[in-house]
Parts: structure tokens; C-alpha cells; sequence
């Protein structure tokens, strides 16, 4: 075995033992799949994201009499989920921009979180902008390339009608203008960006050039996608690492997943 062999295997088995020990914890980002989950609603001239559904097939009864399953149905996009390069106009002649084409190293690797809780509270359209990005950098250093950034908004608490926050010209939620996304990818060399709300983009992010920019800009260049991730209070701005593994669907352009992070224990 080689040195640097050597050395993987043991940084392995210390993350084994620090899981195992508990000084690394595992933190769910992952909405629980059910009916009730709200999902992106287009304008009636476009198709729709389907909510999740599911049946039973039997539960240990005539049907099947010693196990219990069930089918389910739902779009590439709805719930937590991964958006993927083929999803977007943008990224449609990208190389392996299908989910089944991601190198599997590509879901896993080390996370910023920008905390932007307290402008969200404040204004249900905060953007994320340059400036932000900088600010943050400021206080925790500058971004790594090849990470996930994750936009903080504590959006995911809201529940219901309040999550998609629908009003006469649209829906309304907090996310990154056009300059923060292209700093992000051209500047920072991201990896994906994430977000709390039903999509990368604002709830008006149809009104920026080029409308929705996160979709655009980031799987115009490769880039990946995750949506209404949850509990992202319980991450640092900086030193967890990500695991965002989509379902390994033919030609997908998105994947309901599990997303998780592991986290060092404080103190």
C-alpha cells in the first residue's frame, strides 16, 4: 500500500470513529415526502410539478401476507430535491448533465452556509447579492472551490401556503440576484448552490436578466441544484461536509433525495 493509500485509509477509519463516537454528527436537511409538501406552481399554460402520492400495495395482509409496501408517484422536482444541468435550457448540451451521468464524487463535498435568516425575516424578497457573499467572506474567508453554498433563510419553517407565498403577481421568497450567482460560479468555481425555498431562484426571479439565474447560470456551466433543504440553523457557515445523492434515474434532470451533512461537535 502506498503512503498516500496509507493516509486515506486512515482519515477513513478516524471519520468512522468519530461518527461512531459521536464527535461528527449526521444533520438531516431532508423535508419528510408526503401529499401535503407544497410544490412549484407554473402559470396555467405550462405543464406541473406533481405532488408526491403514494398507495398501498398490501400490509401484511390477503394482499401480501408477510410484508408491507407501497408505489408512489411524483415529479424529478418535487420535495427536497437535486436539480441537475439537463434540468435548464442552459445545461441541456452540457456533458453528463443527466443525473445518471454525475460522477458519484460530485455529491459529496465540503459546505458554506451564507446566513441570510435575518434579511429574510425582514423582507419576504431579500436577495442575495455580491455584497452579501463578500460580507460573509469577510468574517469566514473566501469561499473553497468546488463547494456547495447554502443560502440560509430559515424559509423552510414556514408551512402550507406560506411556503409558497403566492400573491396576485407570483410567488415570494428570498434568492440570489443575477451578479451573486455569477460570482459564485465564474468567481468561486462552486460546485451548487442550495436553497430553503422551493427553487434556487427568487419568487420573482422570472423579472431578473436573465430570469432565474441561479437555473441559468449555474447549470448553463455544470453546476447542480438543491432545493427545499431544511435545518440549515444547525450547520456552521463553514468545515460540515455534504452528501446529496439524487436517485440514479436514466436521463433525469432531478431527483428527490436525502440530503445530509456531517458536522463536527462543537466543544
Amino acid at each position: 500500500m502506498t503512503e498516500d493509500a496509507q493516509g486515506a485509509t486512515a482519515m477513513l477509519a478516524d471519520l468512522a470513529t468519530a461518527l461512531v463516537s459521536g464527535d461528527v454528527d449526521v444533520v438531516d436537511l431532508t423535508h419528510t415526502l408526503d401529499p401535503d409538501f407544497p410544490v412549484i406552481v407554473l402559470p396555467p399554460e405550462f405543464g406541473q410539478c406533481a405532488r408526491f402520492r403514494m398507495e398501498e400495495i398490501s400490509a401484511y395482509d390477503h394482499r401480501g401476507p408477510a410484508w408491507k409496501w407501497h408505489n408512489f408517484t411524483c415529479s424529478e422536482h418535487t420535495g427536497t430535491h437535486f436539480d441537475a444541468p439537463s434540468h435548464w435550457i442552459s445545461g441541456r448540451d452540457v456533458p453528463n448533465g443527466a443525473v445518471d451521468e454525475i460522477a458519484p464524487e460530485r455529491f459529496v463535498g465540503p459546505v458554506c452556509v451564507i446566513d441570510c435568516s435575518e434579511g429574510a425575516a425582514a423582507d419576504e424578497d431579500f436577495e442575495l447579492t455580491p455584497q452579501v457573499i463578500l460580507d460573509w467572506e469577510a468574517t469566514h474567508g473566501r469561499i473553497p472551490k468546488d463547494s456547495w453554498v447554502l443560502m440560509r433563510t430559515d424559509w423552510s419553517r414556514r408551512r402550507g401556503e406560506a411556503y409558497l407565498n403566492m400573491k396576485d403577481d407570483g410567488p415570494h421568497s428570498p434568492g440570489p440576484v443575477p451578479a451573486a450567482v455569477e460570482l459564485l460560479v465564474h468567481e468561486r468555481g462552486i460546485r451548487g448552490f442550495g436553497t430553503e425555498t422551493v427553487g434556487t431562484d427568487a419568487g420573482q426571479g422570472s423579472h431578473y436578466t436573465p430570469p432565474y439565474p441561479a437555473h441559468h447560470i449555474l447549470h448553463g456551466a455544470g453546476r447542480y441544484g438543491l432545493q427545499c433543504l431544511a435545518n440549515l440553523d444547525l450547520l456552521p457557515p463553514r468545515g460540515a461536509m455534504l452528501l446529496a445523492a439524487p436517485l440514479k434515474i436514466r436521463n433525469g434532470t432531478g431527483s428527490p433525495l436525502r440530503v445530509l451533512a456531517l458536522v463536527p461537535r462543537a466543544g
